[in-house]
């Protein structure tokens, strides 16, 4: 006797986004039904040409959230809910606290009355409590695990406490993922690391400060995320970071790929922690992104060795050579339109 297998449709919010727009990508290349969910209602550039459904969707509207979910009950449905604010800088809007915290609030309750079958939320490394040691950091399964208070900056606080709040829904099937610092192709919202890779390609840029992070790239991430919906467990976490490197070394690779100019000078960390406020408030006045603040600094000293082992053991997530992704992040950035290239 044949097994009946229900079609099934992923709604992807925050589509627009770096990770979003390249999990769409993916599940298109895949043959699978993909509803795009944006903020705005016209079709992305990060999106054109994708043969993809596209809502409107603005998280922190509950008949907003009722209709991007809406779906018939002989599809099984997969939400991934990507979509949040991203910030470095120190102090965090109250507008980032609605979308982070109450839209992900909002997301949890649609999915649980409308019958989602399963809700994957993207969640960070830094809503994992830092360790005060500089040892292994693994995934935390427990809801009460995730204390706003064990956590350093706003931004943080708020993947936190979304964290939470998704593991407490035990009425719902749902995974978390918490990538680590996503670099990759197709950022088409150009993050402050995709500018650090067009400022170095360009030649632009002058200085860079001491530490280092953990990078990984945005496609295994999407890799990992598809992986955690098809073969991940019910209330799990899993850690999808890369590779760890300086600063400076990832700019020299960089420089080395694109045949540029390496003239840039390393700051040390207390001449970058006391221009920092100053930084921020000119790229603010400038309307840009800083590329650093009290807030990155803090993350280029804190402990980062982010144990991916539970990924690679239960859903086979494998990140590629961090020399590869900044590879394909400088061949995308030079094939963009010359409007937005470098």
């Amino acid at each position: 006797m044949t097994q009946h297998v229900r079609p099934r449709l992923w709604i992807v919010t925050g589509a627009e986004g770096f990770l979003g727009n390249n999990l769409v990508r993916e599940l298109l290349s895949r043959g699978e039904r993909v509803r795009a969910c944006t903020f705005e209602s016209e079709r992305p550039s990060s999106l054109a040409g994708l043969s993809c459904e596209l809502t409107p969707l603005d998280v922190t509207d509950r008949a907003s959230v009722t209709a991007a979910f809406e779906h018939p009950d002989s599809v099984e449905t997969v939400v991934v809910h990507c979509a949040g604010v991203v910030s470095i800088a120190s102090r965090v809007s109250a507008a980032t606290r609605r979308v982070n915290v109450d839209g992900t609030q909002q997301v949890i309750d649609v999915c649980a009355e409308l019958g989602v079958d399963k809700l994957v939320y993207v969640s960070s490394v830094h809503a994992i409590p830092e360790p005060r040691m500089d040892v292994p950091i693994f995934e935390l399964d427990q809801p009460l695990a995730f204390n706003p208070d064990a956590v350093v900056g706003e931004y943080a606080k708020t993947k936190t406490e979304a964290t939470r709040a998704v593991l407490l829904a035990e009425n719902l099937w749902r995974v978390v993922v918490h990538p680590s610092g996503m670099i990759g192709p197709g950022d088409f919202a150009d993050s402050h690391m995709t500018r650090l890779v067009r400022d170095t390609v360009s030649g632009s840029l002058t200085a860079v400060v001491r530490g280092g992070y953990d990078f990984v790239d945005v496609r295994d991430v999407v890799q990992g995320i598809i992986a955690a919906a098809t073969s991940g467990t019910n209330g799990r976490s899993y850690i999808f970071s890369g590779h760890f490197s300086k600063v400076a070394e990832m700019v020299r690779t960089v420089a080395r790929l694109a045949g540029t100019k390496r003239n840039f000078s390393t700051l040390p960390m207390w001449f970058a922690e006391l221009t920092a406020p100053l930084a921020e408030l000119y790229y603010r006045v400038r309307g840009t992104k800083p590329l650093y603040t009290r807030y990155s600094l803090h993350t280029l000293r804190a402990p980062s060795r982010f144990s991916n082992a539970r990924a690679a053991r239960e859903l086979g997530f494998t990140p590629r050579p961090l020399a590869d992704t900044l590879r394909d992040t400088v061949r995308w950035l030079k094939n963009l339109s010359p409007a937005t290239a470098v």
